[in-house]
């Protein structure tokens, strides 16, 4: 007999598959595969200055630091060109989002058929972010430009937009930044020099991978 998933199990499945799928097709700039995903960074003002790096000591600061409020950070990541861009904003609302998005389809995509979109299932994340921002003609434009594919809850591992922040926070974020605009220009001169370099991700995670590791998440047949 068919022993059947729970129903939080086979969405899961859909999803997880249908994005994989999506992520072994060939490139094709008539369809990029886009990711989309964001964060924040609190920014930390310091009320000393830091003492400066020595031999046999790194730069040191003073524990009391002062808060300067949060920005948030929306990367967006072509992987099979090696292209990332990431946005920052005041705010992660739904106009924030859609914002975004308009400038994919306006900008670097304007020529592509239908973008790709990867995203994970956050509620601002929908059609729906764009009709709150724009009009309903403009919103329709736009959302007639993409082709939106979710990855599972709980498995926002599948968005290679979040390995790209990881790399973003470890290379360029672990550190107090006391203002929006330093983080702006910390974040362009880590982006421009992956960019001129085109760093990619070597994604090999395959359905039949999933079929295999991930297998108690599928019907199985039982005597």
């Amino acid at each position: 007999m068919w022993c059947i998933p729970s129903k939080q199990s086979a969405e899961f499945v859909y999803h997880m598959e249908d994005v994989l799928d999506i992520y072994h097709r060939p490139y094709d700039p008539k369809f990029p595969v886009v990711n989309l995903d964001e964060t924040f960074k609190q920014l930390i003002g310091e009320t000393r200055e830091p003492l400066p790096m020595i031999p046999g000591y790194p730069q040191r600061y003073d524990h009391v630091y002062m808060r300067n409020g949060v920005a948030s950070l929306f990367m967006v990541f072509e992987p099979l060109a090696g292209w990332r861009q990431v946005t920052l904003s005041e705010h992660r609302r739904r106009e924030e989002f859609a914002y975004v998005v308009r400038d994919l389809v306006d900008g670097r995509y304007k020529n592509a058929t239908r973008i790709l979109l990867i995203l994970d299932q956050l509620n601002t994340h929908s059609p729906a972010s764009l009709y709150q921002a724009f009009t309903p003609q403009e919103a329709q434009r736009i959302a007639e430009k993409l082709e939106i594919h979710y990855t599972p809850k709980h498995g926002s591992w599948l968005n290679m937009a979040e390995i790209e922040l990881s790399v973003l926070g470890r290379q360029c974020l672990r550190r107090r930044i006391g203002t929006a605009a330093e983080l702006a220009e910390q974040i362009a001169a880590w982006q421009t020099q992956r960019n001129a370099r085109q760093t990619k991700v070597d994604w090999r995670f395959t359905t039949d991978n999933a079929r295999i590791k991930l297998r108690k998440l599928y019907p199985s047949i039982e005597d």
